[in-house]
């Protein structure tokens, strides 16, 4: 194993998802092999080749692929091909996560590791014998790459774009992620915020406008924004921008757009608009 992992979630204040960039070296491992027992998690390729390794079975990424792992499914791991592998990883966060780690057969209750280990699993697989990797095989319908992905484009006022559903197209069930190409002078979206679910913004191109509430802050290509639930502050994006955004998915969601003043209740599937009122309106005088 050999990477170098950047904690892009915790430097945006992120707190109920993780999201890394990963550049692993070429031949070598990011992670064991492992599997999520609560979490699920989504990598997406944004340079160089690699492999990914899924319950002994090995496929090639490419630039632009999106893989997701569902909670409590296969084991799987990257390695780097000859130029290495650059990704993002992204997964969701739960206090009754299991980790497991079948070489040196470990258990990760949320973070630490099960009592009763004297040594470190991660010591225990470096002197594991080296992972299988044959001939690729056909990919499998987790692995999705943006040229595969359906390209919708929209448009509704001040705001639109072109957005390829890349979580969807490879069967996120807990979290989504969208490729997102927002023109020159649009909103990638009316600025909203939201109550449950946990938002993180990737600029992969152009020099643009994340407008936070009453605020209007420069991004370019490099650039993260987290936005995690329940902070009452507004988001959008302004291009020319490309997005690369991820997001849980809660069925108690209620997110809100104060240009509007409406309130969804996603979880629902209602959309209503209300009167703001003081808390302590209505309530008999002293």
């Amino acid at each position: 194993m050999a990477a170098s992992w950047q904690r892009l979630g915790n430097a945006a204040g992120c707190a109920g998802i993780g999201v890394n960039r990963v550049r692993i070296d070429s031949d070598r491992l990011s992670t064991p092999p492992h599997s999520h027992g609560a979490s699920e998690e989504i990598v997406f390729v944004l340079d160089g080749s690699g492999f990914s390794w899924q319950d002994e079975q090995v496929y090639e990424l490419r630039p632009g692929d999106c893989v997701v792992h569902l909670a409590d499914q296969e084991e799987h791991t990257l390695r780097g091909g000859p130029e290495g592998l650059d990704v993002l990883i992204y997964g969701t966060r739960h206090p009754t996560e299991l980790g497991w780690l079948p070489r040196s057969r470990a258990i990760r209750l949320g973070w630490p590791w099960v009592e009763g280990r004297t040594d470190d699993p991660w010591d225990v697989e470096a002197q594991a014998e080296p992972l299988t990797f044959g001939e690729p095989a056909a990919r499998p319908k987790n692995i999705v790459n943006i040229d595969e992905a359906e390209a919708e484009e929209w448009q509704d006022g001040d705001c639109g774009g072109i957005c390829r559903f890349l979580g969807r197209e490879a069967g996120a069930l807990r979290t989504g992620m969208r490729h997102e190409v927002v023109p020159e002078g649009k909103l990638n979206c009316p600025p909203h915020c939201h109550a449950a679910e946990e938002e993180f913004f990737v600029v992969l191109d152009g020099e643009g406008t994340c407008l936070l509430g009453d605020e209007e802050h420069p991004v370019h290509r490099g650039s993260v924004l987290g936005r995690p639930p329940g902070t009452g502050i507004a988001h959008a994006f302004r291009g020319p921008l490309t997005l690369l955004t991820y997001g849980t998915r809660e069925p108690n969601e209620i997110c809100y757009y104060p240009r509007s003043n409406k309130i969804g209740f996603f979880g629902v599937g209602v959309i209503g608009r209300i009167e703001k009122l003081d808390y302590w309106d209505g309530e008999p005088p002293a």
